[in-house]
């Protein structure tokens, strides 16, 4: 028995120190302009969820553990690897039309603001901001 015990403190100990600690919380509701995340986003209980008409207000993600919602589509992520600027993640998503593999750089200016950037496209970049209401 205590072999048994010594052996699963042992794994324990070794998953805690082989779990990477992450620098970037991106968990949370996320629009592109924080003075709407009220028109963007709707709230039902604990559940957050696009609203209907969140398209004429701007856009957004939200993101829960390991996966990321748009309005259009539905990411689980595969891979994160954070750098010491940004945060990288490679996504399988889902849509009503296709499945694909996306990926998501960002880089964040403090806690409640971001910007996602497309590596492969200089230049392009696109701000968003914490729903801190949500």
């Amino acid at each position: 028995m205590s072999k048994l015990c010594y052996l699963a403190s042992t794994l324990l100990v070794a998953t805690v120190i082989a779990a990477p600690a992450s620098a970037y919380d991106l968990n949370g509701v996320w629009a592109s302009d924080a003075d709407r995340c009220d028109k963007i986003f709707k709230k039902s209980g604990k559940r957050v969820s696009f609203a209907q008409m969140a398209d004429l207000y701007g856009s957004g993600f939200i993101v829960d553990s390991s996966s990321l919602r748009g309005k259009a589509a539905r990411c689980i992520v595969k891979s994160r690897r954070e750098t010491q600027d940004a945060l990288h993640i490679l996504a399988s998503c889902s849509s009503d039309i296709m499945l694909s593999n996306v990926q998501f750089s960002v880089r964040f200016k403090d806690d409640n603001s971001l910007t996602r950037f497309f590596p492969d496209i200089p230049g392009m970049e696109l701000t968003y901001y914490r729903c801190t209401a949500m």
